[in-house]
């Protein structure tokens, strides 16, 4: 309960009354130092589950894209003595994983490559109605890669056609 010293009886009383606050906050603590240990001790070796990484089922026609940059003495992957991919090295992009592309010649071989699929099946209208059948991108970019170069590819192969861009990633073992 909160009282007033002092002042005059017709002053309104801004005090802030913090027992229920206090009560509230002492009966949560009580909860929690009775519960945790509780809890702590009814679960018991927690195991992760392992999965095996199998290889994907990729449709030949979908687009292999690898992202990388130079390195720090702008050498690209291939080349004598390059040394990884450098965060401030200039971007590189590999069409299908072996032809290294500018971006004005990624969109143009992704349009010209997603043309040649839509006319093989017969038309856009054909293969809508095999959704299946719509080529994908999968893009693996390289961790030292900015986001900026990653970003670019896409914004390409979404301009040149593709509706479904996906990451693939080298999978981490769970037990180190």
């Amino acid at each position: 309960m909160a009282v007033s010293v002092g002042g005059s009886a017709e002053t309104p009383m801004s005090d802030i009354n913090t027992t229920p606050l206090v009560d509230v906050m002492l009966v949560l603590l009580i909860i929690f130092l009775i519960a945790v240990p509780v809890a702590i001790q009814t679960i018991e070796k927690l195991e992760i589950p392992i999965f095996e990484s199998i290889e994907s089922k990729d449709k030949v026609e979908n687009l292999l894209l690898t992202v990388s940059t130079t390195d720090a003495a702008g050498r690209s992957a291939g080349e004598a003595g390059f040394e990884g991919a450098a965060r401030n090295g200039e971007c590189r992009v590999y069409f299908n994983n072996t032809t290294p592309v500018t971006s004005e010649e990624l969109y143009d071989q992704a349009f010209e490559r997603l043309d040649q699929i839509v006319q093989r099946y017969g038309g856009p209208e054909a293969i809508m109605e095999d959704p299946e059948a719509i080529p994908q991108v999968h893009i693996r970019g390289d961790v030292n890669a900015p986001w900026s170069c990653v970003a670019g590819a896409i914004y390409n192969v979404q301009a040149a056609g593709y509706p479904t861009v996906g990451f693939i990633s080298n999978p981490v073992d769970p037990n180190g």
